[in-house]
């Protein structure tokens, strides 16, 4: 196991580089310079703005960049924020925990209705029911997921103005007590959560209604109704336990997604969190901070795949020799 873990995150931390890399590259070779963006609202003579550009290193040969900021972010120094004036990890820092709550909000509302379709389709296999599940299922998760979000805000926020159509707090939120601040938060996140979770909810339900099936013919299953228990007993505790193994594969597979999901949320819904933050910098060509969060969103998406491909190897030990 320790031998399958090692070889596993050798391989992330080479894509993670390899990421990082190709970023890097690819946002410095785009067109425009972006000491034009740091200039643009400073009326300085050409020497001072000569040695501000020396100051940020933009000056030197791309490879030279390259190489010296490689050789900071290994020293976890992430570099300072062009627009912010401030380093990379605190601005990153100040964000992060919008990003979270939206992330486990999300998460919560996905697991939720993916195992209430997937078990509701399972038990009547064939019915109207199963059918109308996995029609809903397959267009939810067709669909992208800022039409999504524009479309939740047009019915719940214009057409039904009975939530926040974007932002984490209200105006003068700081005002309220702690108990009502808390309930404003709760109904600002109410919305981007129900469309991160309703845009990834349709392959959780597939999945736990195919293994379900696969599951609800094994002669123990037949050995229980036979007994005449409950059939939801049945379902939730016999039949979902044999499911719960790989259901925890697809729940760390389906971080990843997830998290693509949140940070185009995040800019639908102008939620404060590090998706917004990103599409900021990279309108305003902030190099430090785009690859700042990049990086934080690829070892997050990295963290998830390793902690599937693990536990797929704890449940298969066929994997772990592969």
């Amino acid at each position: 196991m320790i031998r399958f873990f090692l070889r596993r995150l050798a391989a992330s931390l080479l894509l993670l580089y390899l990421v990082l890399t190709a970023v890097f590259f690819l946002i410095h070779l785009a067109p425009g310079d972006p000491a034009a963006f740091l200039l643009n609202d400073l009326r300085l003579p050409p020497e001072q703005q000569e040695n501000l550009k020396r100051t940020y290193g933009l000056d030197r040969p791309l490879p030279v960049q390259y190489a010296r900021w490689m050789a900071a972010t290994l020293r976890g120094d992430w570099g300072r924020s062009f627009s912010y004036q401030r380093p990379v990890t605190q601005v990153i820092g100040d964000v992060l925990p919008a990003t979270l709550l939206l992330a486990a909000a999300g998460l919560l509302v996905e697991q939720a209705l993916g195992l209430a379709l997937g078990i509701a389709a399972a038990r009547r296999p064939g019915s109207a029911t199963d059918h109308w599940i996995r029609i809903v299922a397959l267009f939810l998760y067709s669909q992208p997921i800022f039409w999504l979000g524009l479309m939740a805000i047009l019915l719940f926020s214009l057409v039904w103005p009975v939530l926040p159509a974007g932002h984490l707090r209200s105006i003068g939120a700081e005002d309220l007590s702690p108990v009502a601040r808390v309930l404003d938060v709760l109904h600002h996140l109410f919305l981007p959560a129900l469309v991160v979770g309703l845009a990834t909810c349709g392959p959780v339900s597939r999945f736990v209604r195919g293994s379900l099936l696969d599951v609800l013919g094994q002669e123990h299953i037949r050995a229980s109704r036979a007994k005449g228990l409950p059939e939801s007993r049945v379902i939730w505790v016999h039949a979902l336990r044999n499911v719960l193994a790989p259901l925890l594969q697809i729940f760390a597979v389906s971080l990843s997604s997830l998290l693509g999901g949140v940070i185009v949320v995040e800019v639908v819904f102008s939620w404060p969190g590090l998706g917004r933050l990103t599409f900021e910098a990279i309108l305003s060509r902030d190099y430090p901070l785009i690859l700042g969060t990049t990086a934080f969103s690829a070892v997050a998406i990295l963290f998830a795949s390793l902690l599937a491909d693990l536990g797929h190897a704890l449940a298969d030990p066929r994997v772990r020799d592969a």
